[in-house]
């Protein structure tokens, strides 16, 4: 087997990853209360400290809202590392395994 040479994180991905990292949380909270209204009809999700609340209510909103997150997290980050692997020929690895 052959070693291959790792190339490290592109320098420009740090402030890159930054940014798109605050506006996917930006954009992961729009779509949950947008989720949360569409599913409960509600404006505001229920808070786990919130007395007033059911068990069920508080971790469906648990659950919706860490599946939003998620996702969105997931989308921006392979977004971000395809826009750096085309500006700087680089695919942005963390050390955790070459892209193929």
């Amino acid at each position: 087997m052959a070693k291959t040479t790792k190339k490290k994180l592109p320098l420009a991905y740090k402030p890159v990853g930054f940014v798109l990292g605050w506006v996917g949380g930006s954009l992961a909270g729009v779509a949950f209360r947008k989720t949360w209204k569409a599913i409960r009809h509600e404006d505001d999700a229920p808070d786990a400290l919130d007395p007033d609340r059911r068990w069920g209510e508080i971790l469906l909103a648990a659950a919706v809202q860490g599946a939003i997150f998620a996702v969105v997290r997931s989308a921006v980050n392979r977004t971000g590392a395809k826009a750096i692997e085309r500006t700087t020929g680089v695919w942005p690895t963390t050390g955790r395994g070459d892209r193929d």
